[in-house]
């Protein structure tokens, strides 16, 4: 899948993911910032990525993991701070919840600030029937 913005690119081949600008996306959120490097490198090995890209350089990235059969977990949408305000967000997430193998799959995701966004593309808070267990490296600090 590849689609445009403007000039730029926003692309689910993972060859063009770069793992090091990943990782600082990763470093400078508020869900991702303590995960290590080598954590990120496997999550991408193992999910749907989407990059988007201004010529050769990342600035946007998005993540899903699924069954392929019934459900997506939409994670690590992050757009690099230069590019943000421009719509580019919009289009990524646009670009993902339209896709032939996620449309008819039940969606999820977590956020804290980005509501409004998700909620165009028809997400709906359940705040109720959500929990979480976070892993041993992160609790047992």
């Amino acid at each position: 899948m590849n689609a445009r913005l403007n000039e730029l690119k926003i692309s689910d081949d993972k060859s063009l993911l770069n793992i090091d600008t990943i990782y600082v996306f990763m470093q400078r959120s508020y869900w991702a910032n303590r995960r290590p490097k080598d954590k990120i490198k496997k999550s991408i090995e193992n999910s749907l990525c989407y990059g988007v890209y201004d010529g050769g350089k990342q600035v946007g990235f998005a993540r899903i993991v699924t069954d392929w059969a019934t459900m997506y977990y939409l994670c690590d949408v992050y757009i690099d701070e230069d590019y943000r305000v421009q719509g580019i967000g919009k289009k990524l997430i646009e670009e993902i919840v339209s896709s032939e193998c996620l449309r008819n799959l039940f969606g999820y995701l977590g956020t804290k600030d980005a509501h409004s966004l998700y909620e165009q593309y028809d997400f709906i808070r359940e705040q109720e029937k959500v929990m979480t267990r976070m892993p041993d490296f992160l609790r047992n600090k």
